[in-house]
C-alpha cells in the first residue's frame, strides 16, 4: 500500500506521498480528511506525537506504549491498560486500525469523534495523567515541535485543535485491509483458502458473523456476551444511562486477532482457545445477555481448529510490519 522512505526523519514528497487508501472490498469511510488535509508533514508530526512519552505526566508513557504496532496497536501481555506511575486501568487496550470507519470509540462508545478520542488517554489518571493545556505548553517550548507544526500547518502556532488533528493524520491512516482473507475476497493473484480455512469460514458465517460482520469483523454494536452474571464494569450504560445497556461492550474487530491478545474488555482470556471455550460452555445467563448467545456457540474440537485457521487469515502482516508506522 505504501512505499517506505529511506529516511523516515526526512520524508520528502517525491520519495513518499502519504495517502489514505480505501481497500476495494471496504465501504466508504466515515472520516475522510475533508477538514483535516492529509500531508506528509502532518502525518510525520502526528506520528512523532503518538510516540512522544514526554507528553505524559511522568514522561514515561506515550500513545505507542499501550498501542504497540507488533500487537496490532494494542498492548501485548497486559490485561488492562498500563499507564503512568505503573497504574493499571480497568479495560483492555483496543487495537488501532481502520478507525476511519468507526463512528464511536472505546469499549463503551463514549467518544463520537476520532479527532477528540486521544483526550481520554491524555486525561485519564491511569493512562497519561495530564491535560491538553500542559501538553500544548510543553510543545510550544520544545524543539523541534514549533518547526514541525509550521511545516504541517503553515505557522508555528500550537493549539489543541492542531495537536489532535495531527495525531489523527497518523491514526486514521492506519488501514489494515491486506490479509489473506482480503486477497481471497478480492480474487488477487489466485489467492484461495485452504480446505481447513474454507471450512472455518463457512462455520464463521453460520455461527459468528451476525455480530462480527464482514469486512470489519464487527458490526460496531454493543452487546453482553455472558462473561459474568453481573458485570463488574457497567459498560455502555455509563454513557447512555440506560439500564439495559449495563455490562454491554462494543463488539471488537477480529482482524489481526492472532496478534491482539489478551481478549475481551477486561483482557481475561489470553488465547483463542479460551475465547472459544467461553462461548462453547461458559456463557452466563446475564439479564441482558445477547439473545444470539442464549445457547452459547457449540463447537467440537475439529470445528475449533477450523475456526482458528480461518481467523488467522485475518492477519495482515504487511500492516503489522510496515515501518512507516513504526517509531523512528
Amino acid at each position: 500500500m505504501y512505499a517506505c522512505s529511506k529516511n523516515e526523519d526526512k520524508i520528502v514528497p517525491e520519495e513518499l506521498k502519504i495517502t489514505f487508501s480505501v481497500p476495494s472490498n471496504f465501504p466508504s469511510p466515515a472520516y475522510n480528511f475533508e477538514d483535516n488535509k492529509l500531508t506528509n508533514a502532518g502525518f510525520t508530526l502526528g506520528k512523532k506525537l503518538f510516540y512522544e512519552a514526554r507528553l505524559s505526566a511522568d514522561k514515561s508513557v506515550s500513545c505507542g506504549s499501550c498501542h504497540q504496532q507488533f500487537a496490532g496497536f494494542t498492548q501485548l501481555d497486559h490485561r488492562v491498560s498500563h499507564g503512568v506511575n505503573n497504574c493499571q486501568g480497568k479495560r483492555n487496550t483496543p487495537p488501532l486500525f481502520n478507525l476511519a470507519w468507526q463512528k464511536a470509540f472505546f469499549w463503551d462508545g463514549g467518544v463520537k469523534n476520532i479527532e477528540t478520542s486521544p483526550l481520554n488517554a491524555i486525561t485519564d489518571a491511569c493512562e497519561m495523567g495530564t491535560d491538553i493545556e500542559t501538553i500544548v505548553a510543553f510543545l510550544k517550548n520544545t524543539a523541534p515541535y514549533p518547526n514541525l507544526f509550521n511545516e504541517a500547518f503553515g505557522s508555528s502556532e500550537i493549539n489543541t485543535q492542531r495537536v489532535l488533528k495531527s495525531i489523527t493524520q497518523f491514526t486514521a491512516v492506519l488501514v489494515s485491509g491486506n490479509s489473506k482473507y482480503d486477497k481471497v475476497m478480492r480474487k488477487e493473484s489466485g489467492a484461495t483458502f485452504s480446505s481447513v480455512e474454507l471450512a472455518g469460514y463457512n462455520l464463521f458465517k453460520e455461527k459468528c458473523s451476525s455480530c462480527h460482520t464482514e469486512p470489519f469483523f464487527t458490526d460496531f454494536s454493543y452487546r453482553n456476551n455472558g462473561l459474568d452474571l453481573v458485570s463488574a464494569d457497567e459498560g455502555r450504560s455509563h454513557i447512555t444511562g440506560v439500564s439495559t445497556d449495563f455490562g454491554k461492550f462494543r463488539v471488537p474487530t477480529l482482524r489481526n486477532i492472532e496478534y491482539t491478545s489478551p481478549y475481551m474488555h477486561d483482557g481475561r482470556f489470553y488465547s483463542l482457545d479460551e475465547v472459544l471455550e467461553h462461548y462453547n460452555s461458559s456463557v452466563k445467563a446475564a439479564p441482558n445477555l445477547d439473545v444470539r448467545l442464549k445457547n452459547g456457540i457449540k463447537l467440537n474440537d475439529a470445528e475449533r481448529e477450523q475456526i482458528k485457521a480461518f481467523l488467522k487469515t485475518l492477519t495482515d502482516n504487511e500492516f503489522i510490519k510496515n515501518t512507516l508506522y513504526s517509531e523512528a
